[in-house]
């Protein structure tokens, strides 16, 4: 037997099992929850990431693009002819793509007002694009400048419209084709030539009004030129006679002149055109001259009804060109409308542009500055 006071080496041996059991039966009893509460949580899909990690993130780079409006497009110019049947080659702009209107905005909060015009370079003088673009011309056949070959969409023409009571006609009673459009006597034949007698009535194939009423001695002879509804022109060349002055709203169907063989011609014929703003297209596709009758109510405008003009243009060299009412270069035009209490330094900074180019662009500017007044900045 051990002394007392003392634990034997087997004493102490049975008090670590005791412990133990009493350890296990403690888990037991309380169960694997209260031990979960010790373990470090994990992180859920969808909660946010630890500070740290969330400033170590790459932040995404944004980049900012000033446009370039500095850009001088530059035109070609038509051929000079006498006859307008020569001028009215098909021979547009190589590529003006400011055609859209003049349109004023606003900055931000109002501020200031800042008008954005376009402007074309004519002979001299700038001239404002929706001005030049729009004109009612009663002497040129082709005054739009527009390259029938850079249309990127289909457009859908309504040639006749029913509700409107807008019908086709035939230009004459009857439609033999005695020249089609196609590339002849050293230049492109932009039209179909129909037969005729001298005298016979010659009709508006489309509702629309006189654009064109004129003598051309090297080309067309008597001929007349009609805008119609649908966005067509249509030109009728060789007339004995006119019988409609420019300006006059005809119908499809209405005599407008009488068939003959003025100008340029060989014998009694009508030349007959389709232009969609200024570029020729092959009547043919339009109009089945042999039935007499439009191939359909509709008609589509694509850049392919004018694959042609490469061939047309290669007839067409070595002629003189035209320096008069073409335009030579074209640009963007910003114009400030003055304020109450605005200074010319104070317009210099807003533009970042100085003094001496405000009053270089605007050479009338004069005294002080009046409210309503426009200065261009650009």
């Amino acid at each position: 037997m051990s002394a007392p006071g003392r634990f034997s080496e087997l004493d102490l041996t049975s008090l670590k099992h005791i412990t133990g059991l009493l350890l296990l039966l403690a888990c037991l009893l309380v169960g694997p929850s209260a031990w979960a509460q010790h373990r470090k949580p994990r992180a859920r899909a969808g909660t946010p990431r630890a500070r740290g990690d969330f400033f170590r993130a790459k932040a995404p780079t944004m980049r900012y693009v000033r446009p370039d409006t500095t850009t001088i497009i530059e035109t070609e110019q038509l051929p000079d002819e006498k006859s307008d049947a020569a001028k009215s080659i098909f021979n547009p702009a190589r590529k003006l793509s400011i055609v859209s209107e003049d349109t004023t905005t606003l900055n931000e909060g109002g501020q200031e007002i800042v008008e954005m015009s376009d402007e074309v370079l004519i002979d001299t003088s700038w001239v404002r694009v929706a001005g030049y673009y729009s004109i009612w011309d009663t002497h040129n056949i082709n005054p739009y400048r527009v390259d029938g070959r850079r249309i990127r969409d289909t457009l859908v023409l309504h040639l006749t419209d029913d509700e409107r009571q807008r019908f086709a006609k035939m230009p004459l009673a009857t439609t033999p084709i005695t020249s089609g459009f196609t590339f002849r006597w050293g230049r492109w034949h932009f039209g179909v030539d129909l037969d005729l007698n001298t005298g016979d009535s010659v009709r508006a194939v489309f509702d629309g009004v006189m654009r064109i009423s004129k003598w051309d001695g090297g080309g067309y002879g008597n001929y007349l030129l009609v805008r119609h509804y649908n966005g067509l022109e249509t030109l009728y060349g060789h007339l004995s006679k006119p019988l409609v002055p420019v300006g006059t709203f005809v119908k499809a169907g209405q005599v407008i002149g009488l068939g003959g063989s003025t100008g340029r011609s060989t014998g009694s014929h009508l030349h007959f055109e389709v232009r969609y703003e200024g570029n020729p297209i092959n009547p043919t596709y339009v109009y089945s001259f042999p039935e007499y009758k439009l191939k359909s109510e509709t008609f589509r405008i694509t850049s392919s009804l004018f694959n042609y003009y490469n061939r047309a243009l290669g007839g067409g060299r070595g002629r003189s060109r035209s320096r008069s009412r073409e335009p030579a270069a074209a640009r963007q035009v910003a114009l400030h409308r003055v304020r109450s209490g605005d200074t010319l330094s104070e317009i210099a900074d807003r533009y970042g542009v100085r003094v001496s180019t405000l009053q270089k662009l605007n050479p009338k500017l004069r005294g002080k500055l009046q409210p309503g007044q426009k200065l261009r900045v650009k």
